[in-house]
């Protein structure tokens, strides 16, 4: 039987006195984490020795996402020093990329084969989906501490172990004490297959900055602009990796992708693209659910109904957007999963998903996928409880709202 968890402290977060004495650290840091666009970048070349960032497009959408951290009431010392490090890691991505291919200019000339991208809300099935066709190992995937730091430092190149996974292992560690309930959510671990997201975020100009912080001035310049440079500088990222640590096609998942369908079709020709489908009223409260839950990371009081509701205008354009674009990628190419389906027969759907791409699914490849299967039962960590309610929400106004989408891709 699942064990069911009710959070009943996202407004006024709770912590035990351990996580409490290393906030109190962290908050007496804050006075030298400005969130102040010079000081990242001096932080940044610090850390590195290096000065060049690559094309300076990213430095107006470093500032608006700023200013909107500005605007976020409540923020606390933790949450400005996790912010800090958040950017200036970002930053020095950009530094260690534009080094990399000043070293190696043949990585320009590098051709990625057509990905296969996973596209569907958080809860849809996407991590267990993305997770099951990594475990075959035909695919170049990204583990969670590669997405965060994909470059290494100079200093650090050639070392065993990574100094950037022994990094992560503590990053990890940090985060389930501080938020013991997030793995509930969506499991994070040193090794685990994340979302290339992270790699967006290196432009500065990513969805993921949207579900850090409760930053509409973000998310309306975003939504503003056309995200084709956001996404070559995806691929050119991808090409750097192959260069580093090889791979042959790359197996891609984030909900981003969903608004961005023409964006992948024209930066990676012949992509093939797998939807993920599910009711669209649970999976909207369960995101919320993790977005109120993390946002104990910089904020406290968390205004739970106002980012609730925020929320729910964000995914109903979201998913308006795929309704419009959907055709865009054709059957040959692309293929709509609904949530129960896949659980129904998980190999059955890798199957079709192989025959897709074409690619030959092989022994080796079928008994990877079923090795991960067995060790990865649904529900096995436990589940949190949502409900309309909890977030100030109106489950028949949810229903209205998402009806045009349910009756595209669910009846």
């Amino acid at each position: 039987m699942t064990d069911i968890t009710h959070l009943d402290d996202l407004v006024e977060p709770h912590f035990s006195p351990e996580v409490q004495q290393i906030r109190e650290l962290m908050a007496a840091m804050a006075p030298e984490c400005p969130l102040d666009a010079d000081a990242l970048h001096a932080r940044a070349t610090a850390d590195t020795g290096l000065s060049d960032f690559g094309p300076d497009d990213y430095r107006e959408r470093l500032d608006v996402y700023l200013a909107a951290l500005h605007e976020v009431s409540g923020m606390h010392g933790p949450g400005i020093v996790n912010f800090h490090a958040q950017l200036a890691g970002w930053l020095k991505n950009r530094l260690l990329l534009t080094a990399l291919l000043k070293q190696h200019r043949e990585i320009q000339d590098i051709e990625l084969q057509p990905p296969i991208v996973i596209a569907g809300l958080p809860r849809t099935g996407t991590t267990h989906l993305h997770n099951l066709l990594a475990a075959a190992s035909t695919f170049r995937t990204l583990p969670y501490w590669e997405s965060v730091e994909p470059f290494p430092l100079p200093a650090e190149i050639g070392l065993e172990p990574d100094p950037r996974r022994m990094r992560m292992d503590a990053a990890v560690e940090f985060m389930n004490a501080v938020m013991p309930h997030f793995r509930l959510m969506h499991e994070m671990t040193t090794d685990h297959v994340h979302e290339e997201i992270q790699l967006l975020a290196n432009d500065f100009s990513s969805m993921l900055f949207e579900t850090l912080a409760h930053v509409p001035r973000w998310r309306d310049y975003y939504l503003a602009h056309d995200q084709t440079s956001a996404y070559e500088y995806l691929a050119l990222q991808l090409k750097a990796l192959q260069f580093l640590r090889g791979g042959r096609r790359w197996l891609l998942k984030s909900p981003q992708h969903l608004e961005q369908l023409p964006v992948l079709d024209k930066v990676f020709p012949g992509v093939v693209v797998v939807c993920t489908h599910r009711d669209p009223v649970p999976v909207a409260l369960s995101m919320i659910a993790m977005i109120t839950y993390t946002a104990r990371m910089h904020r406290s009081p968390v205004p739970v109904t106002d980012i609730a509701a925020s929320w729910i205008d964000r995914l109903e354009l979201m998913l308006a957007a795929l309704i419009r674009d959907r055709d865009v990628i054709g059957p040959e190419r692309s293929i709509d999963v609904r949530f129960d389906d896949f659980l129904a027969d998980e190999l059955g759907l890798t199957e079709q998903l192989f025959a897709l791409a074409g690619e030959p699914l092989t022994d080796n490849a079928r008994a990877g996928m079923a090795e991960y299967l067995a060790g990865h039962q649904r529900g096995r960590l436990g589940q949190v409880a949502t409900s309309a309610e909890m977030f100030g929400l109106d489950e028949d106004d949810l229903t209205a709202r998402f009806t045009p989408y349910v009756q595209r891709f669910l009846q």
